[in-house]
């Protein structure tokens, strides 16, 4: 029943499973404790002036800015005065459906057998690793300008700009770590020694990767060369391709769903209570979650101090014994997905407010009850409790810790 529920947790289906009735959670304590907590936090924020418990009031001027941008299509640096390498024009695009990530180079036998299994259209050979950038760890692909484009999104595929500029020795880091991370177009990093240029924003939604750079870059920064794939099989049973793959890999290889394939099972509508947390699970999550009001956002981080906002969630649900994975898009498949109007506390908001990657989750929060979320919003602003939005809202998700534990 879970590997049935995790198939259709994934697909993003708009329909509203019927979820056992059940008396809505009344968590009297957490306002009892919350008012004391509200009036410390407001003394000592004012003295900073800092309101750090503010509600939204219309709408947000950063996204207001960030529509301002998309209207310009302004998501590129402006090309720098030097030679690029010829990048090759978007020829098609292909949809990837797998993430392969190995701690060594593939053989290109291995790589050959790959392209040769059924049902797998296309094969894109990257370098993929976690650097150092101003002291961030920053999971990095090194690709091929000319033939990676065609597995990205619209958006990001056929801007020949933004591959001039990779091309060139310039990085293209994913929205969210360059929008909420505080890296401005145009600005630069300091990575093996060496100054990157923010070339342009372009999430891929390749599993936790925020930054691309050519593969020459890649082995300048010390990027094992040849240890990743992207792998576009649209008529192919993803599960069932990941599984093949698995066994031809060497060990200790991850891959990773995206835009899964699945064989489309019987709709799940009826969920047991035994699917989701408990009463006792639900209240220690919120609680911890509470305790770290006014604490830094910071891109990457996963607590105890400073967070992101799903390395909040993934910290806050892990203290009531709940393994979640660790990025939005993957927090988007813990359970069945509900309507606001059904939302209890402890049930998860998610957004779509990447305009490089329009379909992709971008931001999550937790729903604190009476129409606000708890959340950790972006650099320069810190983990709080505001009024529910609803621009770019994509929906709400009841964690099924069971299926939460086999997301990939």
């Amino acid at each position: 029943m879970i590997r049935r529920a995790l198939a259709e947790a994934r697909q993003d289906l708009a329909f509203r499973p019927r979820l056992p009735r059940r008396r809505p959670l009344r968590l009297p304590w957490l306002w009892r404790r919350l008012i004391p907590f509200i009036v410390v936090l407001l003394v000592s924020v004012l003295s900073a002036d800092l309101l750090i418990l503010a509600e939204l009031s219309g709408q947000d001027d950063r996204v207001v800015a960030t529509r301002e941008k998309k209207a310009r299509g302004d998501f590129v640096a402006s090309a720098v005065d030097a030679p690029a390498p010829t990048v090759a024009p978007l020829d098609k695009l292909r949809r990837p459906h797998l993430f392969v990530v190995s701690d060594q180079p593939l053989a290109p036998g291995l790589v050959a057998r790959i392209r040769a299994t059924a049902g797998v259209a296309a094969v894109e050979v990257t370098d993929a690793a976690e650097v150092t950038m101003d002291g961030r760890r920053v999971p990095t692909m090194g690709v091929e300008p000319s033939t990676f484009r065609a597995f990205t999104p619209a958006p990001t595929a056929g801007s020949d700009v933004l591959w001039a500029n990779l091309a060139r020795g310039e990085v293209a880091v994913s929205f969210e770590l360059g929008n909420d991370g505080g890296l401005p177009l145009g600005s630069e990093v300091t990575s093996g020694g060496r100054k990157l240029r923010i070339g342009a924003y372009a999430t891929v939604g390749m599993g936790r990767i925020a930054a691309v750079v050519s593969r020459p870059t890649a082995r300048e920064l010390g990027l094992p060369e040849g240890n990743a794939l992207v792998v576009s099989a649209p008529k192919v049973d993803s599960s069932k391709l990941r599984r093949a793959l698995l066994r031809v890999l060497p060990k200790g290889s991850q891959v990773a769903t995206i835009n899964p394939v699945l064989a489309t099972p019987k709709r799940q509508t009826e969920w047991p209570a035994s699917a989701f947390m408990s009463a006792q699970q639900t209240e220690a999550m919120l609680r911890a979650a509470l305790g770290k009001l006014g604490q830094p956002y910071e891109w990457g981080a996963e607590g105890p101090n400073t967070f992101d906002c799903s390395g909040l969630v993934q910290w806050a649900f892990r203290q009531a014994g709940v393994t979640m994975p660790r990025v939005a898009s993957q927090q988007w498949a813990s359970g069945p997905q509900i309507s606001l109007e059904q939302a209890q506390p402890g049930d998860l908001l998610f957004w779509r407010n990447d305009p490089t990657n329009p379909g992709y989750i971008s931001h999550v929060a937790i729903y604190w009850g009476e129409d606000k979320m708890l959340h950790a919003p972006r650099t320069g602003d810190v983990v709080k409790i505001v009024k529910i939005h609803t621009r770019n809202f994509a929906g709400a998700v009841r964690v099924s810790p069971g299926v939460a534990a086999r997301v990939r």
